[in-house]
């Protein structure tokens, strides 16, 4: 049966605005989901993403986890749910688990999940849209436009803001949640970009090369689902004040990043991806 992604209910929050028939069958996603300590939650996480109706290429990069982690995750790629399983030997942070994803990447477009449940996979194929319709390089899921969230914390939206605005500054663009984790960028564009943070720093980096690379850049608003520090929620102050620091690092010190040029051919409009003559229907998935 073909399924569109888009195949939702008329009244839902998050409906296509594209009316040509976007090439969902020819493109590969490739899902970067780096996993520290996330027992509880990575097997449901991966399900999830393993719904999507996609074609999925799903890199799991565990950061030295030590709760069960690193036993759970052979088992689900011998189920199907991971296509490459990276560990790394000890925690090195976000930073470092995207980078060594990042690089194991092939399919046409990337993205970042994290391996909890705080944001929904469902949402990938409304953040593919803009890439596909030639409208973006990069696509951020913005939690501040306007989707339905948990409510929690309200010192960390407003160190989210303090952190976006002042990224702002520097990169002279007018983001709304440089901090999220939904960020979805053409993988020859990101592969080329000097990406070198560890931790939580490799946010304001990537936004900082993606600016300095001429990217095209959409956000869309997203539904949000934070959880509680009691919940395995990680990130605290002390990483506030190194975005801060990095924010100022990567936006002023080199690399320089070369300017993006798109290929006169999308991966996905290549003659070896086109439908043959046999009525293949453009724009939808086989479910």
């Amino acid at each position: 049966m073909a399924l569109h992604p888009f195949a939702l209910d008329p009244s839902a929050p998050f409906q296509a605005s594209y009316q040509k028939p976007l090439p969902w069958d020819r493109v590969v996603l490739s899902v970067v989901v780096p996993c520290y300590n996330e027992m509880r939650t990575v097997e449901e996480l991966l399900r999830r993403v393993r719904e999507v109706p996609l074609r999925l290429e799903v890199i799991v990069v565990d950061d030295g986890s030590t709760d069960g982690t690193r036993d759970l995750l052979p088992r689900l790629k011998e189920e199907g749910l991971i296509d490459q399983l990276i560990f790394q030997e000890e925690n090195g942070g976000k930073g470092t688990a995207l980078r060594a994803g990042f690089a194991e990447a092939t399919g046409d477009v990337v993205v970042v999940q994290d391996a909890d449940l705080e944001y929904d996979p469902w949402e990938l194929p409304y953040l593919l849209s803009p890439i596909l319709s030639g409208k973006a390089e990069a696509v951020y899921g913005s939690r501040f436009l306007g989707g339905p969230h948990r409510v929690l914390f309200f010192w960390h939206s407003i160190g989210n803001r303090v952190l976006t605005l002042l990224s702002n500054m520097f990169t002279d663009l007018n983001l709304t949640d440089m901090e999220t984790c939904y960020k979805m960028v053409r993988r020859e564009l990101l592969q080329q970009l000097p990406l070198s943070a560890e931790r939580f720093g490799i946010e304001p980096e990537l936004t900082a090369r993606l600016a300095q690379s001429g990217a095209r850049i959409y956000e869309m608003p997203i539904s949000y689902h934070g959880r509680s520090y009691a919940e395995g929620k990680k990130i605290g102050w002390k990483d506030g004040v190194s975005a801060l620091w990095s924010i100022i690092k990567y936006n002023v010190a080199p690399p320089r990043v070369p300017m993006w040029v798109s290929p006169d051919v999308e991966p996905w409009n290549a003659a070896d991806r086109l439908p043959e003559a046999d009525g293949t229907a453009e724009g939808s998935l086989e479910g």
